[in-house]
Order: C-alpha cells, then sequence, then structure tokens
C-alpha cells in the first residue's frame, strides 16, 4: 500500500496555501500520494472553540511576517489579502464538488482560487469577483454556483468537516501521515520524516 498523507484544508486559510505550494514536491520525493480533505475552517473554529489567529493584533501580526519569512524561504508568491477573512463557505463547496464529481479538475480549481486569494489579493467575497476569477480559470461560474448550491455537496461539505473535528482536527492545514496528526504549514518537515 501506498504511503499518503492526508491534507485538511481550507482556501481562505494563507498557511493551508502555502502548504499546497510544498505538499507535491514532498510527496514526490517520498514516492507518496495526497489525499486532499477539504472542509470548512469556520465550521471547524465553531465546533472546537477555535479562532483565527489574526483576531489577536499582536499574534496576527507576528503571523503575516512569519507567513512572509516562509513565503521567501519556499519561493513563492504571498502577500496577505486586504479583504481577509474571506467567506470559504461556497467555494469549499465548490471544491468537494469538484472532488467527488470531476477530481480532475479539482486541483487546477484549487490552485486558481488560491492564486486569486494570496497572490493576487482578489475579494473573493464579492460574486462578481469570484465570476471573474473561474471564468479565467475555465470554470463556467453558472455550472460552480450549482454546484455550490447542491444539496448533497453541502450535506458532503458538513459531514467531512465534522468528520475532521472527530479525528482532533482544530485548524488549518492539518495532515495524517497514519495515525499521526500534524497541524500547521511550520510542520511540513515532521510530515516529510513520518512519510519516509
Amino acid at each position: 500500500m501506498t504511503k499518503a498523507v492526508e491534507f485538511y484544508f481550507d482556501v481562505g486559510s494563507p498557511a493551508a496555501y502555502l502548504a499546497w505550494t510544498q505538499l507535491p514536491k514532498i510527496v514526490q520525493e517520498a514516492h507518496c500520494e495526497i489525499e486532499y480533505r477539504p472542509m470548512l475552517l469556520g465550521g471547524v473554529f465553531q465546533a472546537t472553540g477555535n479562532r483565527s489567529p489574526m483576531e489577536v493584533p499582536a499574534k496576527g501580526q507576528y503571523l503575516q511576517d512569519d507567513l512572509q519569512r516562509f513565503a521567501r524561504r519556499y519561493g513563492v508568491p504571498f502577500r496577505h489579502n486586504p479583504h481577509f477573512p474571506i467567506n470559504t463557505l461556497a467555494l469549499m463547496r465548490m471544491v468537494l464538488g469538484l472532488q467527488l464529481r470531476e477530481p480532475a479538475r479539482m486541483v487546477p480549481f484549487v490552485d486558481a482560487v488560491l492564486r486569486a486569494i494570496w497572490v493576487e489579493g482578489r475579494n473573493m467575497n464579492d460574486p462578481a469577483v469570484v465570476s471573474a476569477v473561474l471564468q479565467q480559470a475555465g470554470f463556467e461560474p453558472e455550472h460552480m454556483l450549482a454546484l455550490a448550491g447542491d444539496p448533497a455537496i453541502k450535506d458532503d461539505l458538513k459531514a467531512a468537516t465534522q468528520e475532521a473535528v472527530a479525528r482532533g482536527v482544530f485548524g488549518a492545514p492539518t495532515f495524517f501521515v497514519g495515525g499521526e496528526m500534524f497541524w500547521g504549514q511550520d510542520r511540513l518537515d515532521f510530515v516529510k520524516e513520518a512519510l519516509q
């Protein structure tokens, strides 16, 4: 059986964006796979009593600086989104909907959304902006909105989020290798070791 890293993420997390940029190389070197686990971070926070570190002013400022340091280390573009926080409910329904129904399109979709939020600083709280970003990336906005509005997909995202919480997830990104959990993109070294 091929070893895998389970990757719990939400596109509204800057740390999940940074992890997203690094995981493919890590799993390629370890001859492993990524099992993507989309979840709703807001739902996780609600269920666990956690909250965004950005809500704590001193911690939020430190984290912004730290994320910049990691982006430089990784050699990837990053800027804090001026419209943060982004309500990712519809976006994460789209991610999960694609994963379940058009799996080959999920990674390109997440790439486009992460780039829009964490590189271009687009306001993904604005439906017109979301529509433009989707179209630019080759996704039909009406189709994606229908996916986000599908009651089955809504239920699936709730279930995926509840499953994450049941496994001990309290933030994003969270990784599992075997039974071992790692939280935060700054724990990717431990993920790498666990995969070897």
